[in-house]
């Protein structure tokens, strides 16, 4: 059984059912909460204890990785305008805030709140806006090749793969970089 073809779309339903649902102050960890109560439901998973353990180790990972990233989003905000911009649920400020990651960006676009999800240019746009930076002058990081880097492309503004385990051939655009962890930003810029 191929588990990402299998899991894939009932991620996905969990996912857009969170979308516009839920109040802009819902914290990062009764979202997740809420999303794996979702991702149960459509596994047809009754084990509450299971359910919490997956809950809390994504929380763990998230936090983790959000901590080893704080320096090194510290560092490129004090040489660069940095924005978030993301497909979320309307509560992305609140998000950022109880994972301590407000204060490293200048710009937070959630989706729910822009009216206009990835990869629609208008998202990207009303980010740049904000940051008073041309699309050619600005750079795209994202993970997703259909959402992320078709919005970023049809503005003309360099992006960036982050992808863990990359496709055999090209990124999505010839001399694109991919790189597989935030870390390996740094030195492309």
């Amino acid at each position: 059984m191929d588990r990402p073809a299998a899991f894939d779309p009932v991620f996905y339903r969990a996912d857009d059912a969170l979308v516009g649902t839920i109040p802009a102050t819902l914290s990062f960890e009764e979202t997740v909460r809420r999303l794996t109560a979702n991702i149960a439901a459509g596994l047809a998973v009754r084990d509450e204890r299971a359910l919490a353990r997956v809950a809390d180790r994504f929380l763990d990972d998230a936090h983790r990785h959000l901590r080893r990233n704080q320096p090194l989003l510290a560092r490129l905000g004090a040489r660069y305008r940095l924005g978030l911009v993301s497909n979320f649920y309307g509560n992305l400020e609140t998000v950022c805030h109880n994972t301590e990651i407000l204060s490293l960006f200048g710009v937070i676009v959630d989706s729910v709140r822009a009216g206009f999800s990835k990869p629609d240019p208008r998202i990207f746009m009303r980010a740049l806006d904000r940051l008073g930076v041309a699309a050619p002058d600005a750079t795209f990081v994202g993970d997703s090749a259909a959402r992320d880097m078709a919005g970023a492309r049809a503005l003309g503004m360099r992006h960036i793969w982050l992808i863990a385990d990359p496709p055999p051939g090209e990124p999505c655009c010839p001399g694109d970089a991919m790189i597989h962890s935030l870390t390996d930003l740094e030195v492309l810029l």
